[in-house]
């Protein structure tokens, strides 16, 4: 199988409900998928698994776990939620996934309430597939059954990661449901988190000890179980550490449906490196490339790096394909498209600040708009696309108005009230101030969202490859690398530091630090692992859990707002500069404290009354 898109099929009831539904019949069923067709050789099963994994809570380019709705592009229904195909679950989460790495047109949301996500359909899909197995050893063989059984353990934890991440303690059903059954025996009970995440491990655990090394594209081995481990875990033994000082309290607390007692941390965190440890020597960073920027921005681009543990692979052929190219990359330089989601200044100057300002506070003159990227680190550079860099044979000509001339500091200058800033702005690309361009093709301004509003563009995944003709939406099929070594060794130096062994962490950090062309640290603390997290997973979607996982949320979202880095040009003095300003959205994000937990979907309370009591505040 070298996709798992090619083995998706359409089956249109659950094998469970296919068993029971022909029972009464005299004649076969013609439009049932039985489990003699599923199970009767591998291929079938791997049909069935191919739901499975299609349905699984990967935070990819296009994440979005309501199934949003169909949309028709030139012909072509795909399954996607809104206009942005890009990368939606950006703009549901806006009010932290992306803070302090990003920001979007969207705002305002309210992730308290989440998206509803309830994914007891596809466990009981992968229940099934636990059920069903052992009684399929002749068709299949031995060895060919443990395999799938650890693939369908893994799946089963992977979909329990994404229930607990959000709710703390849920149910915890481990065998099909049958809806006929009386309803008092369907409506379980919520279980304790703690007894949820250790559940999680122990799923992992059969993984682990049931698959194989080694296997097809777009699927997990054993060391995908020891990776989500070691993520899951990590994730449970901040919850038990940093949630037993940061929390909401409430009757779901005091019950233990949400909260880890703190005795129990540094069992998970032990867990979690010891996961992470089982991955060194069978995988190693990508480090193809001399040229550290090209390097890094190839890291995401290329088949078979020794880094990629597991991903989701797309594909225009299967209808499948995401829009990351068309929605990261501004107008200017796709086919027809505009960019969704722009870097903040807050990301860049993680890397330091930026030498935009002399001594004296008077801002630095620049002869081109390039010279900007002079000495930074070479990870940044293929992170974030620059004022001044190139894409497709075009250049980021970012530029936010004409000063005719420009005396005093640059924080005087952004002090002003807009009105009595002396600069030039314009509404449209098309305006000229003497014959020069005000604003750049590439922005930033504020009359549309398909320029940037801070001054920077996504590089992460962005396919330099594509021709511009090309790049448009549902066009693009580069993978999401859901777990990557880079990620391993960052879980690694966490939760060493936080085991008291700092000289394993810097190890570890040191690799990923080398590798991003950036100068080895000498010494190593538990600030400068979480700051590496961040620059290194950086639009991969783990920042806003990160934040929830070490309860800091309520704290660095506290009436928040981001910046963005301004260019300017100095039309007397033909030179640009750059100001520090808000981010042109002047977005305010809030977390409170009770959103480091969803509530139970009311919906799902209607159905089962036991689920309560919800989460504090709910």
């Amino acid at each position: 199988m070298k996709s798992i898109h090619k083995l998706i099929i359409a089956i249109s009831i659950g094998v469970g409900a296919s068993v029971t539904s022909c029972q009464k019949l005299n004649i076969p069923p013609t439009n049932i998928v039985t489990p003699e067709v599923i199970y009767s050789s591998e291929a079938g099963v791997r049909s069935f698994l191919a739901t499975i994994y299609r349905n699984l809570p990967i935070e990819d380019f296009k994440y979005r776990p309501d199934g949003g709705e169909d949309v028709n592009v030139n012909g072509v229904v795909y399954n996607h939620p809104g206009f942005n195909p890009g990368n939606p679950w950006m703009n549901f989460y806006t009010s932290a996934s992306v803070i302090g790495e990003e920001v979007g047109p969207f705002g305002g949301m309210d992730i308290g309430n989440g998206f509803g996500y309830w994914p007891y359909g596809d466990i009981r899909n992968v229940n099934t597939l636990i059920a069903e197995l052992p009684k399929h050893v002749a068709a299949l063989t031995q060895p060919t059954v443990n395999a799938l059984l650890g693939e369908a353990h893994f799946l089963r934890a992977y979909y329990y990661f994404g229930l607990a991440k959000r709710y703390g303690g849920v149910p915890l059903v481990t065998v099909p449901q049958d809806p006929g059954a009386p309803l008092s025996t369907l409506q379980v009970h919520r279980d304790k988190e703690e007894a949820t995440w250790d559940f999680i491990g122990a799923e992992l655990d059969l993984g682990f000890q049931m698959m194989p090394e080694s296997g097809d594209a777009g699927r997990a081995n054993k060391y995908a179980a020891a990776a989500l481990k070691s993520r899951a875990l990590l994730y449970a033994a901040c919850v038990a550490k940093y949630g037993s000082v940061n929390f909401v309290d409430g009757q779901a607390r005091s019950l233990g449906l949400v909260g880890i007692p703190a005795s129990k941390a540094a069992t998970y965190f032990k867990a979690a490196y010891d996961a992470a440890k089982l991955l060194e020597g069978h995988y190693s960073l990508y480090n193809a490339n001399s040229d550290k920027v090209q390097n890094y921005a190839d890291l995401f681009l290329k088949a078979g790096s020794p880094e990629n543990i597991f991903i989701k692979q797309y594909s225009i052929a299967n209808n499948t394909a995401h829009s990351w190219d068309a929605t990261m990359s501004p107008r200017y330089m796709t086919a027809n498209a505009l960019s969704r989601a722009y870097p903040t200044l807050d990301l860049v100057q993680l890397w330091g600040n930026l030498p935009i300002t002399n001594d004296d506070g008077t801002p630095k003159r620049f002869n081109n708009r390039a010279e900007i990227m002079q000495g930074l680190e070479p990870r940044l550079l293929a992170t974030v696309y620059f004022p001044g860099a190139t894409l497709r044979g075009l250049t980021f000509d970012m530029q936010r108005g004409i000063y005719p001339s420009f005396s005093g500091t640059a924080a005087a200058e952004v002090a002003k009230q807009p009105n009595s800033r002396s600069y030039i702005l314009a509404g449209d690309t098309k305006t000229l101030y003497q014959g020069k361009q005000v604003i750049g093709f590439t922005g930033p301004w504020t009359g549309g969202d398909e320029l940037t509003r801070t001054g920077f563009y996504v590089r992460k995944y962005v396919d330099y490859n594509k021709p511009q003709a090309s790049v448009d939406l549902y066009r693009s099929e580069q993978p999401w690398i859901d777990m990557r070594y880079g990620e391993i060794l960052l879980n690694r130096a966490e939760a060493a530091m936080e085991l008291g062994n700092p000289s394993d962490a810097l190890t570890s950090i040191n690799q990923i630090r080398t590798r991003a062309g950036a100068t080895p640290y000498a010494s190593i603390d538990l600030d400068k692992v979480r700051k590496e997290r961040r620059m290194e997973l950086a639009f991969e979607n783990q920042y806003y859990w990160d934040l929830k996982r070490w309860r800091i949320a309520d704290v660095v979202l506290d009436r928040a707002h981001f910046k963005g880095l301004m260019p300017y040009y100095v039309f007397n003095e033909n030179k640009y500069i750059f100001l520090a300003e808000t981010e042109l959205f002047n977005r305010e994000y809030t977390f409170q404290k009770q959103f480091y937990y969803e509530g139970i979907p009311g919906g799902e309370i209607g159905k089962n009354p036991n689920l309560l009591p919800n989460n504090p505040n709910y």
